[in-house]
């Protein structure tokens, strides 16, 4: 069974060379600006630990504060070590029961160098597994085109019309003005 840890400063500050080698630099948040989001309360780091193994499993960093109540699974990743051993499922099952109090997750589901479209087919389905619903947005990351998807917990899958708000609510809090216009390219829903 995983237990969640919520991890400090010095936690980011270990996994932070990892993130880099999970995500696309294009779509990484500073380190900085993470220190200040967490200073914040507005993003959490939180540390999946298998009770009785000596490493970490996974992490995620969530976007939890004033998100009209959802929350933004920002980056989730398991372990190098611990893939393909069913560890994502278990992480993804703890996360999801750690916000069960909340309207609903988000996660951007981004794919840099993926020409034939299989990585990303593969994270959709992933997170289909758990329920989360493709919500239609516009907005791109670093360039890449976004796939947001939702998983409704109290509230509905049916936020498109608000989606863009909430993704610019969270950005706002993490990034200055002028790296926001470099990163983050946000539309309105088409009706």
């Amino acid at each position: 069974m995983l237990t969640i840890r919520k991890g400090g400063h010095m936690d980011l500050e270990r996994y932070y060379s990892l993130m880099e080698l999970d995500f696309d630099k294009k779509e990484l948040l500073s380190k900085a600006a993470i220190h200040r989001a967490m200073l914040s309360g507005a993003m959490e780091l939180l540390l999946l630990k298998e009770e009785n193994e000596p490493t970490d499993t996974a992490y995620a960093l969530v976007c939890c504060k004033g998100l009209y109540g959802y929350v933004l699974l920002k980056y989730f990743a398991v372990m190098p070590w611990c893939r393909d051993r069913g560890q994502g499922v278990e992480a993804m099952r703890a996360l999801n029961k750690r916000y069960a109090d909340r309207q609903g997750i988000l996660a951007e589901l981004t794919a840099f160098e993926d020409e034939d479209g299989a990585y990303l087919r593969r994270l959709k389905k992933f997170f289909a597994r758990f329920g989360y619903v493709q919500v239609p947005c516009d907005y791109r990351l670093g360039g890449a085109e976004v796939f947001l998807m939702v998983k409704p917990l109290k509230g509905t899958w049916e936020i498109a019309p608000v989606a863009h708000r909430i993704i610019r609510d969270f950005y706002s809090r993490c990034l200055s003005p002028g790296a926001m216009v470099k990163m983050v390219d946000i539309r309105p829903a088409k009706k």
